[in-house]
């Protein structure tokens, strides 16, 4: 296969190599395969490998298994000073709750949301369906920050054995987001997940301390984290989180 040629999916076929994504040079760079299904089976195939879903609510599936791979790795979160004391500001206020788990939709919904008058994201009806029915799995979690009973700030990700994969994330109040990322990286650390991938190399997640891996790295240590027992609980509260992000208050 050329670099300029793409595989389509028939629904249920095998994905080819991640190493056949269209290259650096290339209009799309990471650009892997066409068509298929977004269900669970194929979105629990596609992670498994190293590949990934992202298009727009007109186009058919798109994969994607770019290179270099943006991957924060849980004890290299970078916190600042403002986002210790909000941190510090939100476990200390009885209106506020970090859970996981308690409204993985709701999570989903609200980071497909347009922002600031911008357009909504890529999260489409069939990535919200097959991302819940991999929810009712045990694959994909969300972390959730609530205050007065309102949800206003979380993100939500894939865990396959000890790797982790960010989706998305969204808040509604200052640096939300941020400490609901500090509560997976640190949850992280404690079960022994060995990375989180980003997916995309963005300025943004490199402020946050995430890297970029070759690809091939990246499929090694996936192939690794993959032999790996997960968490076994995916519990979490302001107990854990003070016990477990200890470093970075």
């Amino acid at each position: 296969m050329t670099p300029w040629q793409l595989a389509r999916l028939r629904p249920g076929a095998a994905f080819p190599p991640p190493e056949q994504a269209w290259p650096a040079e290339s209009p799309y760079p990471g650009l892997l395969a066409i068509g298929g299904r977004v269900d669970a089976p194929t979105l629990r195939s596609a992670y498994a490998q190293g590949i990934f879903p992202w298009f727009g609510e007109d186009e058919p599936p798109l994969w994607w298994s770019p290179d270099p791979r943006m991957v924060l790795l849980p004890r290299d979160l970078k916190v600042r000073r403002s986002l210790r004391q909000s941190a510090r500001r939100y476990a200390a206020d009885p209106r506020f709750e970090l859970r996981v788990d308690s409204a993985f939709e709701q999570v989903m919904r609200a980071c497909a949301a347009p922002r600031d008058g911008a357009p909504g994201t890529w999260i489409g009806p069939s990535i919200l369906r097959g991302y819940v029915d991999l929810h009712g799995q045990g694959l994909a979690h969300s972390f959730e920050l609530w205050r007065d009973g309102e949800l206003v700030a979380g993100l939500y990700l894939v865990a396959l054995g000890a790797a982790a994969f960010g989706e998305s994330m969204f808040t509604r109040i200052d640096d939300g987001s941020k400490v609901a990322l500090m509560a997976l990286c640190g949850f992280a650390q404690h079960h022994g997940l060995r990375f989180i991938d980003c997916q995309q190399q963005t300025a943004h997640l490199a402020s946050l301390g995430a890297e970029a891996w070759p690809r091939e790295r990246f499929l090694r240590e996936l192939r690794q984290a993959r032999t790996l027992e997960g968490p076994a609980s995916w519990q979490y509260d302001w107990a854990q989180f003070r016990q477990h992000c200890a470093a970075w208050l």
